[in-house]
């Protein structure tokens, strides 16, 4: 699937917690290609920045982000000077290579920290619109409880498919009912997961919260080939390869 540019216009903007906004975008269906884990970016200045893409593909030409605004950052700043309704933005897309497969018949093993939830967003809608019975894990980590934006959302469907499961987890306890773990992610999955081998892996996060993860799987067990994040390209570790 070949790069393009086009425009996409600002149609819905909604504010959710930890400063995060939820952005709907819409363009022309024929140009607006995308596969389920994949990002577009949006140009600001002389530059681009990088945003997953939150929902599956379903051919209208619409587009779901989830950006976080980031005090102090000048990217940050120019992208949501004068960001509202109606606005339009340049953007390419598709970006990156942590593509689901639907036809792939094993378990998903999702792992995101942060807004890293809408490339499993994504990656989750369309798992489950192609196959309800596949089994899907959602670990979802963030610093606090208030900083998973979205976690209605997720819990919604943990009711509604058998086979989906969501585990919450945080560094710092703040509520005594929290029915997560309390910890951080690559401590929580050591403590927990007993086999990865023969799940389709997808982490999206910081590269130092991604290698950490990496790390802890294989000590697990030696991971299967099928992992897969974002931060492998655009952040390798030296010497290549997923693992120290």
């Amino acid at each position: 699937m070949s790069t393009t540019t086009l425009t996409l216009r600002v149609v819905t903007m909604e504010t959710l917690p930890a400063g995060v906004y939820r952005l709907f975008l819409r363009g022309d269906p024929q140009q607006v290609m995308f596969a389920p884990g994949q990002y577009l970016e949006i140009a600001v200045g002389e530059g681009w920045l990088p945003f997953s893409i939150a929902n599956a593909p379903n051919g209208d030409g619409e587009i779901e982000l989830h950006v976080q605004y980031v005090a102090g950052s000048a990217s940050a700043r120019a992208l949501f000077d004068g960001l509202e309704v109606g606005r339009e933005l340049t953007v390419r897309l598709p970006g990156g290579d942590s593509v689901l497969e639907l036809d792939d018949p094993r378990p998903l093993l999702l792992i995101a920290a942060g807004t890293g939830f809408a490339q499993m967003k994504s990656i989750i809608e369309a798992a489950l619109a192609h196959d309800a019975a596949r089994p899907i894990h959602l670990w979802w980590a963030a610093r606090e409880r208030g900083e998973l934006y979205l976690e209605s959302m997720a819990r919604d469907w943990q009711a509604q498919f058998a086979q989906f499961t969501f585990t919450p987890v945080v560094e710092l306890p703040d509520e005594d009912d929290f029915d997560g773990v309390v910890e951080r992610i690559d401590n929580a999955l050591h403590d927990r997961v007993e086999r990865a081998d023969e799940a389709s892996i997808f982490i999206a996060g910081s590269p130092g919260m991604v290698y950490a993860v990496v790390d802890t799987l294989e000590r697990i067990e030696p991971l299967a080939r099928r992992i897969f994040s974002d931060v492998f390209s655009y952040a390798p570790r030296a010497g290549g390869g997923t693992s120290a």
